[in-house]
C-alpha cells in the first residue's frame, strides 16, 4: 500500500512539473511573440519585387550595410505589383519599389506618396520566336502579356503608337514576372513585358526584342514611401538611413558592376551565372527625383 501511494506521489510530482513547464513555455513564446510584434513595428518594411531595379535594396541588406546604420530594414518580397499595391495602400509597408502609372493611380485612389529615388527599371517587350514576330506591327491578333493600369500597360501603348496592325491586340494580364517567362519558355505566349534580368533570361533563349524603354528614352522605376509614414519623425529617421544605404549600394554597383554581387542577383532574381553575366551595363540612380516629364506621361495616360 505504501509502494502504492509512494509511486502514485511521484507520478503526481512529474505531472505537476510538467504542467508548470507547459505553462511556462507558452507564457515565453507569449512574450517573445510580443517582442517579435513590437520590433515589427518599429522596423521599416519596404516591399520588393525579384527584378534588378530593386538590386541596391538586396545588396543593402545582405551585405549589412542598413545594419551599419542601425536601422532594422525588413524586405517584404512580392511576385506581382498588385500585391505590392496592397500592402502599401494598407500600410502594412512603408515603402516599395514600384512604377509611376501605378504609384499615380495609388495616389489618385487617396494614398499620398513620396518619391524617394527614380530607379534604372527597364522594361523590354519580348516576342516568342515561335510567333514570328519581328516588329510591332505584327502583333495583330496575338496575346502581349502585361499588367493592367501600369508601367506595362502605358508601354504597350507606346510601343503601338502610329503603328497599323492587322488585327486588334490582346492584353493578357499576366502579374508575376516569373510566370510571364515561364510562359515564354512553355510557348503559351506570343508577346510579354519583361524588366531585367529575365528579359536577358528570354533573349538568351533567342526571343526577340521588339520595344526596349532604354532606346526609347522611358524611365518609370520609383521608390516610393507613404506620405503618413514621412510624417512620423522615427520612421523619417528609418527611411533617411535606408536611403543612405542605398545610396551607397549604388555607388559600389555602378564602380563595380553588377557581377561582383551574381549571388545576390541569382538569390533574389531566380536567374542563374549566366544570366548575370550576360546582364547589360547599366547605371543605378542614387537619389534622383523622377523626370517631370516621365510623371506627366504617367498622369496623362491615366487620365485617358
Amino acid at each position: 500500500m505504501k509502494k502504492n501511494f509512494l509511486c502514485f506521489l511521484a507520478i503526481s510530482m512529474i505531472l505537476a512539473a510538467c504542467g508548470h513547464s507547459y505553462e511556462e513555455k507558452r507564457r515565453l513564446t507569449r512574450a517573445e511573440r510580443a517582442e517579435q510584434r513590437r520590433q515589427d513595428s518599429l522596423a521599416l518594411k519596404v516591399a520588393v519585387l525579384p527584378t534588378l531595379d530593386c538590386l541596391p535594396i538586396f545588396v543593402a541588406s545582405e551585405r549589412g550595410w542598413f545594419d551599419s546604420l542601425k536601422i532594422d530594414v525588413r524586405l517584404r518580397p512580392f511576385k506581382a505589383q498588385m500585391d505590392v499595391d496592397t500592402a502599401l495602400v494598407g500600410g502594412s509597408v512603408q515603402g516599395a519599389a514600384t512604377d509611376l502609372v501605378r504609384a499615380e493611380r495609388m495616389q489618385k485612389k487617396g494614398t499620398p506618396l513620396h518619391y524617394a529615388t527614380a530607379t534604372n527599371a527597364m522594361w523590354q517587350l519580348i516576342a516568342n520566336r515561335t510567333a514570328r514576330v519581328k516588329e510591332p506591327r505584327q502583333l495583330g491578333d496575338k496575346m502581349v502579356a502585361m499588367t493592367r493600369f501600369s508601367a506595362t500597360d502605358l508601354l504597350t501603348d507606346k510601343a503601338l503608337e502610329g503603328v497599323k496592325t492587322s488585327a486588334t491586340v490582346y492584353r493578357v494580364q499576366i502579374n508575376d514576372v516569373a510566370l510571364r517567362l515561364q510562359m515564354l519558355r512553355n510557348n503559351e505566349m506570343d508577346a510579354l513585358w519583361l524588366p531585367e534580368p529575365q528579359a536577358t533570361a528570354a533573349r538568351q533563349m533567342k526571343h526577340v526584342a521588339l520595344w526596349q524603354t532604354e532606346k526609347n528614352d522611358v524611365r518609370l522605376g520609383v521608390v516610393a514611401f507613404r506620405e503618413k509614414a514621412m510624417k512620423d519623425k522615427r520612421i523619417r529617421a528609418q527611411i533617411d538611413g535606408f536611403m543612405k544605404a542605398y545610396n551607397v549600394a549604388c555607388d559600389s554597383l555602378n564602380q563595380r558592376g553588377v557581377s561582383p554581387y551574381a549571388d545576390v542577383v541569382e538569390k533574389y532574381c531566380g536567374v542563374g551565372k549566366k544570366v548575370v553575366e550576360a546582364l547589360p551595363k547599366q547605371k543605378f540612380l542614387k537619389s534622383t527625383a523622377p523626370r517631370e516629364n516621365d510623371v506627366e506621361l504617367a498622369r496623362k495616360w491615366l487620365g485617358k
